[in-house]
């Protein structure tokens, strides 16, 4: 009985009324998603330092909006300030010899202390009836439409330019960093390159997302990599179960994106549900932890050495 009357209080009205809004976060993650995505796939880099850069891109966009600049210009800057944090953590990597994971975990402690000078406290909010925001929670419907701009223009620009000879050569730094260095490529260059695109690309989505929520937070970035992997790795199972050997790269890009909304979908569903907020990070690690194991789970159904064993028993 009590099961029945759980069910008989959900309403599924409140699940449909908080989709868009799931649906708007889930793009502009999806952003932050596409600099995981090049950092994690393309680079095989495990960049941590996207927590802390996060974090930095909404609180460059919100002080400098509440200094009275345009909002275009705010979030130059806060893409250029993801760059440079994707260069430190790569110049740590390649000039230090500090390995990939200690250089990103280094940078995103440091970015910490940056934040809060940058916020000069530990949160900043910024008021959509003083600025003008170009998404906002006021207007989910218009956010909705800027977001997915941003991210077909930068799935053009992502494709047009790893399609380039320096696009090339970082895609051939991730895949055979040893072949590559023998063809002549500057793979320390390479490496540093890709960081700075990949934390540009999450600054950016930390300053849509610091506009979205109407302020910006040092704990804002807390968890981040963890969301951008969950969205790349639910992209990559959805794409190969829909196109399998038909994936380009262009598709792959879009599905990252597509990642992100089915997993704020899914947190969506959850709260609906009315699960206690305290689980939520293991719920995230739990659905991570599902779509990495797909494919391995997948490709070890379609082994021929199991299928003959099968048939052998």
């Amino acid at each position: 009985m009590d099961i029945l009357a759980y069910f008989a209080s959900l309403k599924p009205l409140n699940l449909i009324m908080s989709l868009p809004g799931n649906v708007a976060q889930g793009v502009i993650w999806g952003v932050m998603a596409l600099g995981v995505y090049l950092s994690y796939r393309l680079l095989d880099f495990p960049d941590l330092t996207v927590d802390g850069s996060f974090a930095t891109g909404g609180a460059v966009t919100v002080v400098l909006i509440l200094a009275g600049v345009p909002v275009p210009i705010a979030l130059v800057a806060a893409v250029l300030s993801g760059i440079l944090a994707g260069m430190i953590t790569g110049l740590l990597h390649t000039l230090l010899g500090i390995p990939g994971i200690l250089a990103g975990i280094l940078t995103q402690i440091s970015l910490w202390s940056v934040n809060l000078m940058i916020l000069d406290g530990a949160n900043k909010a910024v008021n959509v009836d003083k600025f003008t925001l170009i998404v906002s929670l006021r207007n989910i419907g218009n956010s909705i439409i800027t977001a997915l701009g941003f991210a077909v223009v930068l799935i053009m620009l992502l494709y047009w330019y790893f399609g380039t000879e320096q696009g090339s050569a970082i895609r051939a730094t991730g895949c055979n960093p040893h072949m590559s260095k023998a063809q002549g490529i500057n793979i320390d260059n390479m490496k540093v390159l890709a960081l700075c695109i990949s934390n540009g690309l999450v600054a950016l989505s930390g300053g849509l997302m610091s506009q979205y929520q109407g302020f910006a937070d040092i704990k804002m970035g807390q968890g981040a990599i963890v969301i951008g992997l969950a969205a790349v790795i639910i992209g990559d199972v959805l794409g190969d179960a829909l196109f399998s050997k038909r994936m380009n790269f262009a598709i792959r890009l879009i599905f990252v994106v597509i990642g992100g909304v089915v997993y704020y979908l899914v947190i969506g569903l959850v709260m609906w549900l009315r699960m206690p907020t305290d689980l939520l990070k293991l719920l995230t690690a739990a659905i991570v932890a599902v779509f990495l194991a797909v494919p391995y789970l997948r490709s070890k159904a379609k082994n021929s050495f199991s299928l003959a064993g099968k048939r052998g028993v």
